[in-house]
């Protein structure tokens, strides 16, 4: 992926001249298309594209198998059984596990 500013262009420009902001992009440029001086598309090589759409995904698989590590974690008998306790605790019984809880954290 590029680190380059990206090439700015009215949208005017960009409908005059596609031609030239097309080959600007396949060159491994990106073209900011503004209208009325705001940023309103980009259009960038596909190279840039897949780049920028695999990086997302491996963010993804990363957070899915995080997740699923911790679910697996929450699954073990100790962590239900912990969980029937929570779930059948009074009101007081709750508040005073909290206390404890924060009193222990200092």
């Amino acid at each position: 992926m590029t680190a380059r500013r990206p090439s700015r262009v009215t949208a005017t420009e960009a409908k005059n001249g596609f031609g030239r902001v097309l080959e600007t992009a396949m060159q491994g440029g990106v073209v900011l298309i503004t209208k009325h001086d705001a940023p309103k598309a980009v259009l960038m090589s596909m190279a840039e594209f897949e780049a920028l759409t695999h990086a997302a995904d491996a963010q993804l698989d990363t957070l899915t198998g995080e997740f699923d590590a911790l679910l697996v974690r929450q699954q073990t008998p100790r962590a239900r059984a912990a969980m029937r306790v929570a779930f059948g605790a009074s009101a007081k019984q709750l508040g005073k596990s909290a206390v404890a809880a924060a009193r222990s954290r200092g």
